[in-house]
This record gives structure tokens, sequence and C-alpha cells, in this order.
């Protein structure tokens, strides 16, 4: 399962930049959906699912405070 996150800025001024979130099973690396997070179980290997996570996150902006180039 896949989800993309679109860039924001938040309340606080920051910005939360743009990310991928990966999840798929621990024990197979199989890519899971919202079928198998409901029941809990991964339809590839049968196991009781465990989920591994990946994060890629998106350079969008670059701050250049006093920077020459």
């Amino acid at each position: 399962m896949k989800k993309v996150v679109e860039p924001r800025q938040l309340e606080s001024g920051s910005i939360e930049p743009a990310h991928e979130i990966e999840a798929v099973c621990a024990n197979c690396n199989f890519d899971v959906d919202e079928a198998e997070l409901a029941a809990d179980t991964c339809s590839d290997c049968g196991e009781p699912l465990n989920l591994k996570q990946s994060v890629a996150i998106k350079v969008t902006t670059v701050p250049m405070s006093g920077a020459t180039m």
C-alpha cells in the first residue's frame, strides 16, 4: 500500500514536505492493501500481518538564507 502526501504549510508556518509512505508485509515483502489491513493477515503468505514501512521524502523547496550561488 502506498500513500502519497502532498506538501502543505502548517499553521505554525513550517512546511510538511511531499512524501510517500509504503507498507509491505514484513514476512514476505508483499504489497498489502486496505482489505489485508482490516483482516490483519497477509493474503500472500497467510501470516499475521506485521507491517514494514518505508518513507520517501521529496525536496520541494530549499531555503537560501544568506547563501550565494
